[in-house]
């Protein structure tokens, strides 16, 4: 199945200029869920050894989550500011459209930990590099990135060199 198919493009969302890639197409769809859940199951392997993944809300959540368990991993949240309950670290970051800050329990990730970031979509790279930071400030090891889409006209791997990167649609 192309799963790039069964997304939906939608113009001038979220602000004029901005052309958004819906996934809830695929949410919806029961068939491509699972074959992309399983693509990024197998694209994940390519990384070697790691023991969690760390997801950005919200959509990070969706993606993140079934692999760990698929993979038998741990997961971490990453949030916007203040919506964590326990001690947090943050960064602040730029989006396409402005900016925002992330947070992560002071404890998602031990020193010596090999991480995933699972993300739905890559852009500009801000988010993702933000997430890096944010591992690597607790001690974490980035292993690899994977994303769902990657939107590679907007040049994130740019903004991420030196860090292994997979995606399984691309624009």
């Amino acid at each position: 199945m192309d799963l790039r198919s069964r997304l939906r493009e939608v113009p001038d969302f979220p602000k004029e200029g901005i052309n958004f890639i819906d996934i809830t197409t695929v949410l919806q769809d029961a068939e491509a869920l699972k074959q992309c859940i399983d693509q990024m199951v197998q694209e994940i392997k390519g990384f070697g050894e790691f023991n969690m993944i760390v997801g950005p809300e919200s959509r990070g959540f969706i993606f993140g989550t079934p692999i760990a368990y698929a993979m038998e991993k741990g997961f971490a949240p990453v949030r916007k500011k203040g919506k964590l309950p326990y001690k947090t670290i943050g960064v602040e970051y730029q989006l396409e459209y402005g900016t925002d800050k992330l947070e992560m329990h002071i404890d998602a990730v031990n020193k010596g930990d090999k991480v995933v970031i699972v993300d739905d979509l890559l852009a500009t790279g801000g988010t993702t590099e933000s997430i890096i930071k944010l591992v690597e400030q607790l001690g974490g090891e980035v292993v690899g990135i994977l994303c769902f889409i990657e939107l590679s006209f907007l040049k994130g791997r740019e903004k991420l060199k030196g860090y292994k990167i997979k995606s399984i649609v691309e624009y």
